[in-house]
């Protein structure tokens, strides 16, 4: 049975302009996301892929500062969870989608199908209820839609294997494999922070010097993510790479 309100403590001015900063926050990834469709609609891929790592560092900072805040406590009435899953749908699946059939990375025949494969599955995974464990991984492929853009557009790939690949990660969705959440990691926190950081810095490197990007950047940038695979399979299988985060 709750307290009397009156023995409720009241919530601060400032953390309440603290909850609703944080959540203005994580609203702005629907701007990013929607000035990446505008230029791919005007086939200015480079900046379309700025403004999708510009959404990818609102996604890494945002949940973070929730959880100091305490926004949920701040403002009980505002479902901060439900805004981060629009956002995220609309940055990590919807814009990557059509981004790829866009930019001509994938067979013409077979580049919208695709994009519906990528909407339709990762729709079903963002409504399991156990999309995401108690012990903070994510369970099946997360739609790391974005991040696979971005490597099949800079990769230069024959539009078959990227095909290929888009489809191995649509199936994936379904896998029930562990995949880690980088900022709620326990025992690797610190290390998948730092390599994910210097993994942001090397993208940014990258689109910023498209087309003229020097070749040692693109491999550079693929060592973080087989170490993401890694430490996912790795901590999925032991269980203790990631713990309860407050």
């Amino acid at each position: 049975m709750p307290p009397p309100a009156s023995t409720v403590p009241p919530t601060s001015t400032a953390r309440i302009v603290g909850a609703w900063a944080v959540h203005a926050l994580t609203a702005s990834g629907a701007m990013w996301g929607l000035l990446a469709v505008l230029c791919v609609a005007r086939s200015e891929l480079r900046e379309a892929l700025a403004f999708m790592i510009v959404a990818i560092a609102v996604d890494a900072f945002d949940g973070m500062l929730a959880r100091w805040i305490r926004v949920k406590e701040a403002m009980p009435r505002f479902d901060g969870a439900l805004l981060d899953n629009l956002v995220d749908y609309l940055n990590y699946v919807f814009v990557p989608a059509v981004f790829l059939h866009e930019a001509h990375v994938l067979p013409p025949s077979l580049a919208l199908l695709s994009g519906i494969a990528i909407c339709i599955a990762s729709a079903y995974q963002f409504c399991q209820i156990g999309a995401k464990t108690n012990d903070h991984f994510f369970l099946g492929f997360p739609s790391y839609w974005n991040v696979v853009a971005f490597y099949l557009f800079l990769g230069g790939l024959d539009p078959r294997v990227n095909l290929a690949i888009v489809w191995f990660f649509v199936v994936m969705v379904f896998v029930p494999l562990k995949w880690a959440y980088p900022s709620r990691m326990g025992r690797f926190r610190a290390a998948t922070l730092t390599a994910t950081a210097l993994w942001g810095a090397t993208c940014i490197a990258m689109i910023a010097a498209y087309p003229a990007a020097p070749a040692w950047l693109l491999p550079t940038s693929l060592v973080y993510v087989a170490y993401y695979v890694v430490v996912s399979l790795a901590s999925g299988r032991s269980g203790v790479a990631c713990v309860l985060q407050p």
